[in-house]
């Protein structure tokens, strides 16, 4: 249910609406979710506590706290001040190279 691309560094991951909405653990609704959510790939655990914790200092709503996710990873989510959904997300099998770009597996 994951189709990926690989864009010079970034990923375009196109997941089905429904798992996007289970695990960001939201309603779904067109009022409050598009069906588009944004990731960062945080480098570790710590970054990614690190970056939600800075968000929601900024007034982001934290959605769902990161959380060991059922993929190996750990994420969470929160929505910024114009309501868009953003996941923060540590992926151990997709490492990054010498200039910081994402390495899909083969």
């Amino acid at each position: 249910n994951l189709v990926l691309f690989s864009l010079g560094g970034m990923i375009l991951a196109l997941h089905p609406r429904s798992d996007l909405v289970e695990d960001a653990g939201i309603i779904d609704n067109q009022a409050d979710f598009s069906g588009v959510t944004i990731s960062y790939n945080a480098h570790d655990k710590n970054e990614v506590d690190a970056v939600l914790m800075k968000v929601k200092q900024l007034g982001a709503e934290i959605v769902k706290p990161a959380t060991n996710v059922y993929w190996g990873g750990y994420s969470g989510y929160f929505r910024d001040p114009n309501g868009h959904l953003i996941e923060v997300a540590y992926n151990p099998f997709w490492p990054f190279d010498e200039h910081g770009n994402i390495q899909l597996p083969e």
